[in-house]
């Protein structure tokens, strides 16, 4: 029999994402944030004021929410504890969750630069100029860019994929009810 208390890491984030839904769906409930967002809108309510319907009771969606926000700041704080117990073989070495998901994220980052770097070497700066054409070198070489975001588009699949198998194997410690 399986136990309660632990959740696979993509049961615990597909949790924390159901979490945060319920959270934005009870606070939007709230008098307060209608009042929010009525004070942003440019729309006039004709209708008048606005009360509770008779099977909504405000202070029990309250004592919810802050239920769910407890739940949530639990699970999240598991989830974080996996993340840095479980390791993952990465470049020859290893690595915990946590520096996989930095790692992935700067690897995003370098994939959008080094798209930059392709599409700025494709081309030469021509400027044509007392009869003539001046041609001005690209600073960077287009196969060379080509081959720098290859890398990285690689190393991003490799380390996205070592990190969903990771989501199937690491154990969350958290009840979920």
């Amino acid at each position: 029999m399986p136990d309660k208390r632990k959740l696979y890491l993509y049961e615990a984030l597909e949790l924390r994402a159901e979490y945060d839904a319920r959270i934005k769906t009870l606070k939007d409930c709230l008098p307060e944030t209608k009042q929010n967002r009525d004070r942003f809108s440019f729309a006039r309510d004709d209708e008048g004021k606005r009360r509770p319907s008779p099977d909504f009771d405000v202070a029990a969606t309250r004592k919810e929410l802050r239920k769910l926000e407890l739940k949530r700041r639990k699970l999240n704080s598991a989830i974080q504890q996996a993340n840095f117990n479980h390791q993952i073989d990465f470049g020859g070495e290893s690595i915990n969750l946590n520096e996989a998901l930095e790692t992935r994220k700067g690897l995003n980052e370098q994939i959008g630069e080094f798209h930059t770097q392709v599409v700025n070497s494709a081309y030469q700066r021509v400027i044509y100029k007392e009869g003539r054409d001046i041609v001005e070198e690209n600073e960077l070489s287009y196969t060379d860019c080509i081959k720098n975001l290859e890398e990285a588009r690689l190393a991003f699949r490799e380390l996205n994929r070592k990190l969903r198998l990771a989501s199937f194997e690491t154990l969350v410690e958290f009840k979920d009810e």
